[in-house]
């Protein structure tokens, strides 16, 4: 793994303010546009991450005390709140955006070293100790800054990240059903393989196009006899 819990915290206060940066100053009319992700709009995508920063803030509790808290009740509560969210005024939302992300910043910051490694379940069920916590959350913050659709892309976000996030995403897929592809990051030499079916296809490009094409975001990345590059399921 080529990523630190310190890497991790670094990337989520950085995606942190390039979120909050982006949104900074919006009315109704900016927050309705649509966002980068099918169905929603930015309000949706709003919503999404302030009720993933108390998501998250359920485990860091989870961790400090010992007691079970998991992220969300249910995946049926979990868009039903993103759903009220999306219907609140845009400062409320915007305030919601921010009090959330401080309350999650100054939980971690209350952790121990024994409640760091202490173990939580995510959502998707899978249990991590709660060094991983920084690392979802900068996943959400950084990714999510650029699905907000405002300007920001995959190269504006920290290389090391892009290079983790990459690492993490093709781990993931590693089981996955799928085309076998085979990814290089020009300039870096990095390089991915995903397992899968029919003769391996060989991609190569920028590592911010490698990492949106991972993500399952917008891309330029083609193969070899310039076809665009295989389409992937989803990532999460």
């Amino acid at each position: 793994m080529r990523r630190t819990f310190g890497d991790a915290l670094s990337w989520c206060a950085t995606g942190t303010d390039l979120f909050l940066g982006a949104v900074a100053g919006w009315g109704e009319e900016d927050y309705l546009a649509p966002s980068g992700l099918p169905g929603w709009t930015r309000k949706h995508l709003v919503a999404h991450v302030a009720a993933n920063a108390d998501a998250l803030g359920n485990l860091v509790r989870w961790a400090a005390t010992g007691e079970k808290t998991p992220m969300y009740a249910s995946p049926q509560q979990r868009n039903a709140d993103i759903e009220a969210g999306a219907r609140r005024p845009a400062a409320e939302l915007a305030a919601w955006l921010t009090s959330s992300a401080e309350r999650l910043a100054a939980g971690i910051a209350g952790l121990d070293d024994d409640q760091r490694n202490a173990e939580v379940v995510t959502a998707q069920g899978r249990t991590v100790p709660a060094t991983e916590i920084p690392w979802m959350r900068s996943r959400e913050v950084l990714v999510h800054a650029v699905d907000l659709a405002s300007g920001i892309a995959f190269g504006d976000l920290p290389a090391a990240f892009l290079t983790a996030l990459a690492d993490d995403i093709a781990a993931k897929r590693g089981g996955a059903a799928g085309p076998a592809v085979v990814l290089v990051a020009a300039g870096t030499g990095d390089r991915w393989e995903l397992p899968g079916e029919g003769e391996p296809v060989t991609v190569d490009g920028p590592l911010a196009e490698v990492a949106a094409y991972l993500a399952g975001r917008p891309h330029t990345l083609t193969t070899s006899d310039g076809s665009l590059a295989p389409s992937l399921t989803a990532w999460l």
